[in-house]
């Protein structure tokens, strides 16, 4: 027999889809194991909209079991004999006396009869969603269930036939769902699996994550190209639009050449961070004047007016950037080291103007270890954290050490003092770069090292489940810098 589950609501946020689906899908098939139900496979399918769990191959009823119960000796009293039949809903007539090294006792065979695999069910599905866990959830309307977004349906068929089950006392499963929002609003039946795959691609609904991954992709490569540029990768991106769209349509726009000044980052961030975009590269890695943007709708006139309509916002966004990059270079980050004082590192251990004077202390000492030049190591360090008062960092986080070496190499200070800047926060994971010259290598240790032994210090440590300052990631990155750079240095010595 096949299950098809199926819980329509509003949008699932892309972040909680790809979880979702795997818990659910895990609870639905421990219970099945739990009630001695085996299947073949099970499959998890998760779209904005829907969340869909198929099950093939589970069997009509769940296998009889013969028991072997042991009772009472058959000397007990008469009311230990009574309580032992009622309890198994037995005669003595269906008892036998059976000796054992521990005497005599009565003994009774119990034939249990499967029960039907869709009475199992109709209690398993409900308890299943029930303890689905959203990271956040709500209520709605009169009732008490939870759920992440307003649980409008729930489509559930088996072998074709519906399964008649009750969610939070209020909604009633189905067998009948739609397909795409605006393209394929009409309701249609659901029978098997194939067929219901089938009929909402016809309504214009892509239910397998993956493959709406690889729809995105290839269109938007072929777009980019088609105007002479390549797609600028990003897996992230990628899976999280595959998790915004049901049915993706990717379109190509432009950028207005007085934003080209900017710099890289600042452009794909503001276009990836706050519109979704995909960036575009020339055939020598530099940005190109394009964006792709991946539309849920298939619009008549070819998308003309949602890529202007998207060329508008991107305007404003990159408007705004500008303003915040001009702002920024009107004062030098020397004057900002100061402001630091402002932005606390921790109650108990200072401000970030403080850690910076332990930096610069720690990296000279590092530096002297390196053979790198001590001046400008200092002049690194000292200016290391000053780009966290500038306003493009205060709207665009991930930027940090990364506008602090643009405006570094602005204002006339050493390449490499400047690549240090934008290099101690690495590696910020284990796919991120790990700094090579020597001066970016000693303010990134001393950078780890300083937050490593503060916290330890103040006894706030990673435990199992919560490493809330990044402990682990700090260790980490001091143990990668000092082997891929092959440091000889002894870190207890810098610990003291």
């Amino acid at each position: 027999m096949q299950l098809l589950l199926e819980l329509f609501c509003e949008e699932i946020p892309a972040r909680m889809q790809k979880r979702a689906a795997e818990e659910l899908k895990t609870h639905i098939v421990d219970g099945l194991k739990e009630m001695s139900l085996s299947f073949k496979e099970a499959q998890g399918f998760v779209t904005p909209r829907r969340l869909v769990i198929l099950v093939d191959g589970i069997p009509k009823s769940q296998p009889d079991v013969t028991e072997e119960r042991r009772g009472p000796r058959t000397d007990s009293p008469e009311r230990a004999v009574q309580g032992f039949l009622r309890g198994n809903d037995l005669t003595l007539d269906q008892c036998e006396k059976r000796n054992t090294e521990k005497g005599e006792f009565w003994f009774a065979v119990i034939d249990r009869k499967g029960r039907k695999t869709d009475e199992v069910l109709k209690f398993l599905l409900p308890d299943a969603i029930h303890k689905l866990h959203w990271q956040k959830s709500m209520r709605w309307g009169r009732g008490s269930f939870r759920w992440v977004r307003p649980l409008e349906r729930v489509m559930c068929v088996l072998d074709g036939e519906l399964l008649p089950f009750e969610i939070g006392g209020e909604i009633q499963s189905c067998s009948e769902t739609t397909g795409h929002r605006f393209l394929g609003a009409e309701p249609f039946e659901v029978g098997f699996f194939d067929d219901y795959e089938k009929t909402l691609r016809d309504k214009n609904v892509v239910l397998n994550g993956a493959i709406r991954t690889k729809l995105i992709e290839e269109e938007a490569a072929a777009l980019a190209e088609a105007d002479g540029f390549f797609l600028k990768r990003d897996s992230g991106l990628l899976e999280e639009v595959a998790g915004l769209v049901e049915w993706p349509v990717p379109l190509i726009g432009k950028i207005d050449p007085e934003f080209m000044k900017l710099p890289d980052e600042v452009l794909t961030t503001s276009m990836r961070s706050h519109q979704k975009y995909f960036s575009v590269v020339d055939g020598d890695g530099k940005l190109g004047p394009r964006f792709v943007v991946v539309s849920n709708m298939q619009a008549p006139d070819g998308g003309k007016v949602i890529v202007a309509g998207n060329e508008r916002v991107l305007r404003a966004r990159l408007a705004d950037a500008k303003f915040f990059w001009d702002q920024d270079r009107t004062e030098k980050l020397e004057n900002r080291v100061p402001t630091l004082s402002q932005m606390v590192f921790h109650e108990k251990l200072g401000n970030l103007e403080q850690k910076v004077q332990r930096i610069e202390g720690l990296s000279s000492s590092v530096a002297d270890i390196l053979n790198a030049d001590k001046k400008q190591t200092e002049r690194a360090a000292h200016l290391c954290k000053a780009d966290l008062m500038t306003g493009m960092v205060g709207e665009f986080a991930g930027l940090q050490g990364i506008m602090g070496h643009y405006y570094a190499l602005e204002e006339g200070e050493k390449e490499d003092v400047a690549r240090a800047i934008a290099e101690h926060y690495a590696p910020a994971g284990p796919d991120d770069l790990c700094p090579t010259s020597a001066i970016s290598v000693a303010v990134s240790l001393a950078d780890k090292l300083d937050t490593l032994v503060g916290f330890f210090g103040i006894n706030e440590r990673p435990t199992g489940s919560r490493d809330p300052y990044g402990l682990r990631r700090a260790a980490l990155g001091i143990i990668r810098v000092i082997l891929e750079n092959k440091i000889n240095i002894q870190l207890s010595w810098l610990v003291d």
